[in-house]
């Protein structure tokens, strides 16, 4: 039987490309989507104000509302994959707060990108293997948070694993030496033309090595959606990152 969903956020540029892959899906139905300010249809896909009874809500919304949004997607009993930017370690654990109790899990997925997940993974392997480590995450200049989601989980794990940013220099101007998260330096440039990019820089006396991701189109976000909605049925609880789902740990 296939997996019922919903996609939230749609026409916003992940949403639609997560809905697109979820449409073409063997096993996932895609039923409808949802946008407080839409009506009618999307690509032949109704707006629905309420998800009715479905499997699987895909939260792709906007960062203002989807706080709002989970707690509504809470009280329905469906499952849930969150793709939006932005959540920070205290957003996380208000998720973990809001789904004590439910019997259905909600899984935070900071890149659906199969190669930034890698990249995460990767990163996270290197660190307690070199001196220095500093983070430089590039993206539109439209993007509305920063640091970037995935840059916020990367130096989070990477901080984990033993790695460290050397803090000897002076900043003659706030900011210079990027945010400081967990230990680890996270630089964020916001340009025109940009969708994403991240490099992982590490170093040891004598020699460089850097771990770089790029997305170019909406596209690279879709595989990971569909394994996502595909693993959350299944589980229980609030998780965070696709390892697990792509068997990485």
């Amino acid at each position: 039987m296939a997996i019922t969903t919903l996609v939230s956020g749609v026409p916003g540029k992940l949403a639609s490309a997560v809905a697109k892959g979820l449409r073409e899906a063997d096993d996932i139905d895609l039923v409808a989507v949802h946008n407080p300010n839409r009506t009618g249809e999307w690509e032949g896909v109704p707006y629905v104000d309420e998800p009715g009874d479905v499997d699987v809500i895909v939260e792709a919304a906007p960062a203002g509302p989807v706080m709002d949004n989970l707690a509504r997607w809470r009280t329905t009993g469906a499952a849930v994959v969150v793709g939006t930017s932005g959540f920070t370690r205290d957003r996380i654990e208000e998720v973990r707060r809001m789904w004590e109790g439910a019997d259905s899990a909600c899984l935070i997925v900071p890149n659906f990108s199969i190669g930034a997940v890698l990249m995460m993974r990767f990163a996270e392997l290197a660190a307690s293997h070199f001196a220095t480590v500093e983070i430089v995450e590039r993206h539109s200049e439209r993007k509305p948070d920063a640091p970037s989601g995935t840059a916020l989980q990367t130096a989070a794990r990477v901080a984990a694993a033993g790695g460290r940013s050397q803090q000897k220099s002076e900043e003659l101007v706030d900011g210079a030496l990027g945010a400081d998260v967990d230990g680890v330096r996270v630089h964020s440039l916001r340009l025109a033309g940009l969708l994403s990019h991240q490099e992982v820089a590490f170093t040891n006396p004598g020699e460089q090595f850097s771990i770089v991701h790029q997305s170019t189109s909406y596209d690279s976000f879709a595989a990971g959606a569909v394994a996502a909605v595909r693993a959350v049925v299944g589980m229980s609880g609030v998780a965070v990152g696709l390892d697990d789902v792509l068997g990485l740990r």
